[in-house]
Formats: structure tokens, C-alpha cells, sequence
């Protein structure tokens, strides 16, 4: 069973057809799928699963915090199932390819108290920004 899986049903979720296979597609590490491309997926695995389903239950994903939802550079959302993993993201200018990396060190701790203006932080995102190998060979 899938580490999604898992939280999802230690968290007492309703595991229908629909939900368990948005699950299964989005398992794995450096999954950082679409919603049409979760949809896709799932489709080979229950050919009626409807894309509104899809949304939905990604919605509710994120919204039980199971699922990080991703935005880069007014591209599509994407969805990463690694939300209990602490990680950042590296993208890929062109391509808008998504690799978690983890890099050393704490961003909150780095951070000076000078330059918190008061705030309680609560959450750190930082995104590294590149070309990945495979745009740059055609470059």
C-alpha cells in the first residue's frame, strides 16, 4: 500500500474506487502531477472516473493536507503527495519539470529576527529555479 494510502486511511477517509486510484497515481517520490494528468492516469486504471471526481478529490487532498498543491510560474497546478516529508522544489525554467530537493540547512532559522518585522512564522516555501539536463542539451 502506498505511504498516501496509508494516511489517507489512517485518517479515517472514505476509501471509494475513485479516491483509492487518484491515490495510487499520485504515489511515488517526485510526483508532481497536473490534475489532467492525474486524470489521465487514472483513467487507464477505472476508464469512468470523471474529471470533476479527479478536482474534487484532489481538493479534498489538499484541503486534509495529505497533498501539497504547487504553482510555478502561472503554470498549471501541480499535486505532491510528499506533503509530510519537509522538502522544497527545484524547477525547470523551460520544461516546468519539479524535482523535491532537501537542502541542508533550515530556512526558518536562517532567516535574522530583524528581518521577521514581527511576524510568528509559521511555514518556510522556497524554490530553486533552473534548466534541467534535458532542456539543456537541447538548448
Amino acid at each position: 500500500m502506498s505511504d498516501l494510502l496509508e494516511r489517507l486511511r489512517g485518517r479515517g477517509w472514505r476509501m471509494t474506487a475513485q479516491r483509492r486510484v487518484v491515490a495510487e497515481v499520485l504515489d511515488g517520490d517526485h510526483v508532481h502531477l497536473t490534475a489532467d494528468e492525474v486524470h489521465a492516469r487514472a483513467v487507464t486504471r477505472l476508464p469512468e472516473i470523471s474529471r470533476a471526481t479527479v478536482y474534487n478529490t484532489l481538493g479534498e487532498m489538499v484541503t486534509l493536507g495529505e497533498v501539497i498543491e504547487v504553482a510555478t510560474d502561472g503554470r498549471a497546478k501541480r499535486y505532491d503527495p510528499n506533503a509530510h516529508r519537509p522538502h522544497q522544489h527545484l524547477v525547470c525554467g523551460r520544461c516546468g519539470a519539479i524535482r523535491d530537493v532537501h537542502p541542508a540547512g533550515d530556512p526558518l532559522a536562517d532567516l535574522p529576527d530583524t528581518e521577521r518585522f514581527g511576524f510568528t512564522i509559521s511555514n518556510v516555501e522556497v524554490t530553486y529555479r533552473g534548466i534541467c539536463p534535458s532542456c539543456a542539451t537541447t538548448a
